[in-house]
Order: structure tokens, then C-alpha cells, then sequence
């Protein structure tokens, strides 16, 4: 267990639901601030970073890549914030060197995340995460959202 601003606990070989947000966005109720994951050559890297330790620092289950935020529910076999530290890391440098930026945060510094304490809780939060862009009103159907792993699985079946 560490806490930094929110309390984190992860018990090992426990799945994890993860969250984290770009800077200057807020959940729900404000909806205001940059969009940038709306860009696909941004979406498209923070995808390759999900997928760059996937079989090695984590097993990855499921993930959406949102216009504000992203969702992943993953098995970790490394410390959890080494896991985010990376992705988020490499994915910012990417994204800002693309949007021109310097010296700016592209993501906020905490993330959200909740272990995973039964089966039934893995199957909703599956669930939970490729339905986001559904219930975000963006597409009618999870496998249509190119950016998650319900499209992933629509096309390998």
C-alpha cells in the first residue's frame, strides 16, 4: 500500500481497474478541458503503449481509450505505478512532441484504481470499460469504438 493524493492498495496477483485522466480534465459533471485522445495518431500511441508491456510487466484484459481518459483493467506481475509510470510517460512524450507542447502535463499526475475482488466484479468491469463509449453516446455498439479491446476482439474473433 502507498498513497499519494488517493490511498492505493494492491494486493499481488489481484486484477486492477485503472483510470487516469489528461490535465485539466474533469469526470462527468464538467466535461471541460482538452480532448486531445480524440485525435487518432494520439489514440493510436497510447494504445501502442498499453500494448508494449502487455505479456510481460501485465496481462491486459481490458481497455478503452476515451477522448479524456483512459480505462484498463490489467493483471500486474510489476509494481502498478511502475506500469503507469511508463505508459503514461512514453505516451505523453509522444502526444505533446505531436501537439507541439512543451512544459505542459499531458496527463494528471494521480490515477485512479481499484483491485478486482471477484469474478463477477472482473466480468462488470470488463463490461464497465468497453461499454464507456457506448454510454458516452459515441458509438452504438463497444466493438465499433476503434480504441478499445472490444473492437480488438471484434476483428481476430
Amino acid at each position: 500500500m502507498y498513497r499519494r493524493n488517493l490511498p492505493h492498495w494492491h494486493p499481488a496477483g489481484r486484477p486492477l481497474f485503472i483510470t487516469w485522466r489528461l490535465a485539466g480534465t474533469y469526470p462527468k459533471k464538467h466535461r471541460s478541458g482538452p480532448a486531445w485522445l480524440w485525435r487518432p495518431e494520439i489514440a493510436g500511441c497510447v494504445l501502442d503503449c498499453l500494448r508494449e508491456h502487455a505479456g510481460s510487466r501485465y496481462e491486459l484484459h481490458a481497455f478503452v481509450v476515451m477522448p479524456d481518459h483512459v480505462h484498463v483493467l490489467l493483471t500486474p506481475s510489476a509494481e502498478p505505478s511502475v506500469i503507469t509510470r511508463a505508459i503514461k510517460g512514453k505516451s505523453s512524450r509522444i502526444a505533446n512532441t505531436i501537439l507541439q507542447r512543451t512544459g505542459s502535463p499531458f496527463w494528471q499526475d494521480e490515477s485512479f484504481d481499484h483491485w478486482i475482488r471477484s469474478r463477477a466484479e472482473f466480468e462488470e468491469t470488463r463490461s464497465y470499460i468497453e461499454a464507456n463509449p457506448v454510454r458516452a453516446g459515441l458509438v452504438s455498439a463497444p466493438e465499433e469504438w476503434l480504441y478499445s479491446s472490444a473492437a480488438v476482439r471484434s476483428f481476430t474473433g
